[in-house]
């Protein structure tokens, strides 16, 4: 398979790519990286409370479990892209890969929650490595006419994974295969990952950018440390009593985001290739929909996390009837997911995205009110509703919403503001993760000092609920500065006017060089991520 970066005449390169059989198999390898990541995600969250009664783990450590792995995916997830073009993406990929794997292994075999932390951070590094060179790898093999098929198999991977993850993770915590109990959740990855890897060396051809964006590891480290500045004393100040450092850490995080603009816009000047493009804030409606991102990475982060507490530690319920319930959830957000992109928006533009705010609030109130109104006795068919509407209501939001942001934004930008909408919704889930100890815990705890019993989970989940609801009507706000009628990619509508304008958006290999890599690898980060 030939080079992007290598041949003089483009139709023969098509060419040579349409006759190659092995970009198939390169295909299912890259697909299994990319569900690996997807289910590695979801399938943590149902077996956390196992993790937590079986390790004696504290609520600080169950929040980094999850907020530690989002942490270190998103900061080095624009840098992780750049690394595969300057490098090679083949090169990454199996790097990444590997270390996905090791890290997958060390959390299996984690001795205490130290262990299980560190672990899961350097897991989150991998997969930043790992995931961006999965749609740049495609790029590279298929010519444009196929890529639409591959987008739509992408889509149905993604939501195979949204459905298999909980269960798969529930199933294999409720097993306790070979007296492992939860370890099996991390233990799956080690035979997958080591088959890619053997695979992939084989049949993925390697690929390089002509022309890379330079690296901004100075912007990494700010970025990094802002976050960490205001999610650690989040995470932790609950459990210390809410001490004085935590106030000041916080304070801080605010003064390394102002050293971290005044650095970006020096590194523009210098040599053009920030890991922030300052300038892309001037369009009105990308700095909404980076707005909208963040805030709806929030919410995730603190429904998902309250939901699965509420289920297990609250209601007793068992891993495996904890994931079975959130089914019909999953399957709500695939329908709703692909039918906004193919039907609604290119009819109806952003009040899709607004109606599906409307309705996931909607479905979060339902379920205010009938987890108040059953209390413990709720059953798994009584959720249904709220998770459905709910389901429904998100599908509608975070298939087209990428599509929404970058449809005006310049295109020599659109890497960079792919890539920045991707980091700010896993930052934050970071932060959404963290914000759990505020919102839920504190709640939890106040209400057991009162004697209210498992009776307080419900009382904390309220909490929680209410506060996603009004992040939803937040979002909704926020959507107004939103075209009216954003594109659709090729991601989502599969036929050859949205493959040229994904080529829009992303560039050809021998046109955009160094923007290839970037938007590819960014825009998969957006479908598992």
């Amino acid at each position: 398979m030939t080079s992007p970066s290598s041949p003089a005449n483009p139709a023969a390169e098509a060419a040579a790519r349409t006759h190659d059989r092995r970009r198939w198999f390169a295909l299912a390898i890259v697909m299994v990286a990319a569900f690996m990541d997807l289910v590695d995600v979801t399938i943590v969250n149902v077996a956390l409370p196992t993790i937590q009664h079986d390790e004696g783990a504290s609520t600080g450590q169950i929040q980094w479990i999850t907020a530690g792995y989002a942490l270190a995916f998103a900061a080095l997830l624009i840098t992780g892209g750049r690394l595969g073009d300057i490098f090679g993406r083949k090169r990454l990929f199996l790097l990444g890969i590997t270390g996905f794997t090791v890290a997958s292994a060390l959390c299996g075999f984690a001795a205490n929650p130290e262990m299980l932390v560190a672990s899961r951070i350097l897991q989150g590094s991998m997969a930043a490595l790992m995931v961006p060179q999965v749609l740049s790898i495609v790029h590279a093999t298929f010519p444009a006419h196929e890529r639409g098929k591959v987008f739509g198999l992408f889509g149905a991977i993604v939501g195979l994974g949204a459905v298999t993850g909980p269960l798969l993770g529930a199933l294999l915590t409720e097993w306790n295969l070979f007296g492992l109990e939860w370890r099996p959740i991390f233990l799956i990855n080690l035979p997958v990952g080591i088959a890619a890897l053997i695979l992939g060396s084989r049949v993925i051809s390697e690929s390089k950018a002509p022309t890379a964006l330079k690296l901004d590891l100075v912007g990494v480290v700010l970025v990094t440390l802002a976050m960490l500045a205001l999610v650690y004393p989040l995470t932790q100040g609950r459990e210390n009593g809410w001490p004085v450092w935590g106030f000041v850490m916080m304070a801080a995080s605010v003064v390394i985001v102002v050293v971290l603009i005044a650095y970006e816009k020096a590194k523009a000047r210098r040599d053009g290739s920030p890991l922030i493009e300052l300038s892309l804030f001037k369009v009105k409606s990308f700095a909404a929909g980076i707005a909208v991102q963040t805030v709806f990475g929030v919410m995730t982060g603190v429904f998902f996390l309250t939901w699965t507490l509420y289920m297990q530690l609250g209601l007793g319920w068992s891993a495996l009837r904890a994931g079975v319930t959130g089914v019909p959830f999953s399957i709500a957000v695939s329908v709703a997911a692909g039918i906004s992109v193919q039907k609604l928006v290119p009819r109806f533009g952003r009040k899709v995205l607004q109606a599906g705010a409307v309705t996931m609030a909607a479905g979060v109130l339902i379920y205010v009110w009938e987890s108040g109104h059953y209390g413990l006795s709720i059953a798994s068919w009584q959720m249904a509703l709220p998770l459905v509407v709910m389901g429904l209501g998100m599908g509608l939001i975070v298939a087209p919403l990428t599509d929404a942001v970058l449809s005006e934004v310049p295109r020599e930008h659109a890497g960079s503001a792919s890539g920045l909408i991707n980091t700010v919704m896993q930052m934050g889930n970071a932060l959404g993760l963290s914000l759990v100890s505020v919102i839920f815990f504190n709640v939890v705890d106040d209400h057991m000092k009162k004697g209210a019993g498992n009776a307080a989970f419900i009382d904390g989940f309220h909490s929680s609920l209410l506060w996603a609801a009004g992040i939803l009507v937040g979002i909704f706000l926020l959507m107004f500065a939103l075209p009216r009628k954003p594109a659709v990619t090729a991601v989502a509508a599969g036929d050859d006017e949205a493959t040229e304008a994904t080529d829009a958006i992303g560039g050809t290999d021998e046109q955009d060089g160094g923007q290839d890599g970037e938007q590819d690898g960014e825009r998969e980060a957006e479908l598992v991520g």
